[in-house]
């Protein structure tokens, strides 16, 4: 009898331990799925993230893009306007040289017939 109690005593033994390797096991494989699963979300995640990031990059291109053309449009006003006003410019220095010219030529014909004049009455004073 005692040899059934130690043969039922190590059967019992042997399949506790059995139980509970099969419970290990079936835990183990459980935790190897739900890694998996987070592993592939974690990837799908970061995926997404990466589209989100180039999307991102490729707005701020073309928005430095429009930038940069629009102050290429603005620098083009400002020299136009710049070149307009050194034309102004130079048509009122024009004016003004001639204005300047007329009346010097002016001056100079009214010296002119004062000078003649002068002579003409310092031949008359010599004659008399």
């Amino acid at each position: 009898m005692k040899k059934f109690v130690l043969a039922l005593l190590a059967l019992t033994l042997t399949t506790g331990t059995l139980v509970s390797c099969k419970e290990a096991a079936k835990k183990a494989e459980e935790a190897k799925e739900a890694t998996e699963g987070a592993m592939k979300e974690a990837g799908e995640d970061l995926k997404e993230a990466g589209e989100s990031v180039k999307e991102a990059g490729e707005n701020a291109m073309n928005e430095a893009k429009e930038a940069g053309e629009g102050m290429l449009k603005e620098g083009e006003k400002a020299v136009d306007s710049i070149k307009a006003a050194g034309e102004k410019a130079m048509d009122s220095a024009k004016e003004m040289g001639n204005d300047a010219m007329e009346k010097a030529k002016a001056a100079g014909e009214d010296l002119k017939e004062a000078a003649d004049k002068t002579a003409k009455d310092v031949k008359d004073a010599v004659k008399n």
